[in-house]
């Protein structure tokens, strides 16, 4: 398997490099879109790429775009990636990329939230809501909620964090009926996802969708979708003894790296958060590839 940081397709427009993906024009009405190797932690990409994560996270979006299709159609044209390059770059865009229809994306990231995690619990602690929504007493630290939220964020520019909006936002940007549609949306592939997801031992604690309009104006679910990089996966065997404890449960994602670059010193000084990232270890780049490699084995295994 080929290992890429930066892909590099000369024979298509480059659209986009975003912090993992590259997107490349094919002709008006496609975009083949190339999941790196890459990874990013506080917002910062690393200078390692970490072997085979992105065939793993384009694997694990074919196989929800798959399960989920019912509910909201999606962007994928169906066509091969491997048709729209030159022989000389199959490699680069084999079992990692997806052609798919270009489309006007909505900005707004649609979080959904089944348990409360990360941001979300930080705003509950503060006001006992989350993006507006109410919530009860007496929640702790990755507490089930009620019943699943919409959450949305609004997209920021390159490099800088998402910024949780309220519902009333979102009608703002996009109009009254499409707003429904997003959260009403949203939140059914949740509870779909979230509950095949259970029958293979593993927990969504939240995600994150994005869509777009095509040209008839119907909504469709677009980049990648319920990755451990959009998404917030604990294995079930772990979650008790983190609830009890109020602690994380221990997840499927990039954790050993933010872990690490916490815990590391430049010149004596604890790492500021902005480029460059300090190199990370092979250890750590072991341990964060054999964690996708295990979500991927686990849920479709």
């Amino acid at each position: 398997m080929t290992t890429v940081h930066t892909s590099s397709i000369q024979s298509l427009p480059l659209l986009a490099r975003g912090k993992v993906r590259d997107n490349y024009a094919v002709g008006d009405d496609r975009i083949l879109m190339v999941a790196s190797d890459r990874l990013s932690a506080f917002d910062v990409i690393m200078g390692e790429p970490i072997p085979g994560k992105g065939v793993i996270l384009t694997q694990m979006a074919l196989w929800w775009f798959d399960r989920l299709g019912h509910l909201c159609p999606n962007h994928l044209t169906g066509d091969a990636p491997e048709s729209v390059v030159t022989p000389e770059e199959v490699a680069q865009v084999e079992g990692r990329s997806m052609l798919v229809k270009r489309l006007t994306p909505i900005p707004v990231e649609a979080v959904v939230r089944g348990y409360l995690a990360g941001s979300g619990w930080k705003e509950y602690q503060d006001n006992r809501a989350v993006c507006g929504v109410p919530l009860p007493e007496g929640l702790t630290n990755a507490s089930q909620l009620p019943r699943p939220i919409f959450t949305p964020a609004a997209k920021a520019a390159a490099g800088a964090h998402d910024e949780n909006i309220s519902y009333d936002k979102v009608v703002e940007v996009v109009g009254p009926k499409l707003a429904q549609q997003i959260r009403e949306t949203s939140i059914a592939i949740y509870e779909a996802a979230a509950a095949i997801a259970l029958t293979k031992g593993m927990i969504i604690a939240d995600t994150k969708f994005e869509f777009g309009l095509d040209e008839a104006g119907a909504l469709v679910l677009m980049d990648e979708v319920l990755t451990p990089d959009s998404s917030r996966y604990w294995p079930v065997e772990g979650y008790e003894a983190a609830l009890a404890a109020g602690a994380n449960p221990p997840s499927y994602d990039k954790q050993f790296v933010r872990d690490w670059l916490e815990a590391t010193k430049i010149n004596g000084k604890p790492w500021d958060k902005t480029p460059p990232a300090p190199r990370l270890p092979a250890e750590v780049i072991e341990k964060t590839a054999a964690k996708y490699r295990e979500a991927l084995q686990r849920l479709t295994g």
